[in-house]
């Protein structure tokens, strides 16, 4: 499998503290079927500043590692941004990092407001030859209210990517519930981790990805499978018409 958003790398933003934590992470993902991570570190979320040539150092590092402790998986270079208005200037400069140096920019909004500016900023993005990512929409406050706002975004070109742990009911009933809505709405295409560590915020995604298969069937298991690895190697992922959903969901925080 292939985990396109981790917090694999040490020491530089919320995730392990140490090389020896990534290790021990790393061989746990290797255990859940894990063989190819992104690594996503945060960058302008209030806290962390993490650059691309800085990210690739760190991905150098770790790899290295991997090999020498004989830990059979691969860490790709990529980034987490928190929606501003320097994003296209910063993608330009080199400061942001595209998703293992293809043409896929993963994208966080604020955990409870989709702000007023993100379609015009998406369709920037769009705009310069980039596709946004949304990370974690399903847990975003607004868009849990008022999920056409997502269906907005989706419908004009954004993708995004549903947490693993989201979907099993990790983070609540209401959540999980309307993870499985955006699914049902072909409002996401990609499920990933977003792992930060192995044991509050661990890899879920092959529990996830059992769960798909028994609910959805093979058409949409392979669907999310295939477009992980199709990201990887910068082609164009499948995409269903997306609907609306015609729930709201309350009483998620």
């Amino acid at each position: 499998m292939i985990d396109i958003h981790n917090h694999i790398l040490p020491g530089i933003d919320d995730g392990p503290k140490t090389m020896m934590d990534s290790l021990v992470m790393a061989q746990d993902a290797v255990s859940k079927g894990i063989n190819t991570i992104i690594a996503t570190p945060h960058h302008q979320n209030g806290r962390f500043i993490n650059l691309k040539n800085d990210i690739d150092i760190h991905v150098s590092k770790l790899n290295n590692q991997l090999k020498i402790e004989n830990i059979p998986l691969t860490v790709l270079v990529g980034q987490e941004t928190r929606l501003n208005s320097d994003i296209m200037t910063e993608v330009k400069s080199g400061d942001i990092a595209t998703l293992n140096s293809t043409k896929y920019v993963l994208i966080e909004l604020p955990p409870r407001e989709v702000p007023c500016y993100a379609e015009q900023i998406l369709f920037d993005i769009q705009i310069a030859g980039y596709i946004p990512i949304i990370a974690h929409p399903e847990r975003n406050l607004q868009i849990a209210e008022q999920p056409s706002i997502l269906y907005n975004l989706v419908q004009k070109g954004s993708l995004t990517q549903v947490t693993a742990a989201s979907i099993i009911g990790k983070f609540g009933k209401a959540i999980q519930k309307l993870s499985h809505q955006l699914i049902d709405n072909n409002l996401t295409h990609f499920i990933a981790s977003d792992a930060h560590n192995t044991n509050s915020r661990g890899f879920a995604l092959q529990e996830a990805y059992l769960l798909i298969r028994k609910r959805y069937g093979n058409e949409i298991f392979y669907m999310f499978m295939e477009n992980a690895e199709m990201l990887i190697a910068g082609k164009d992922v499948y995409r269903n018409e997306p609907q609306l959903v015609r729930r709201k969901i309350l009483g998620l925080f």
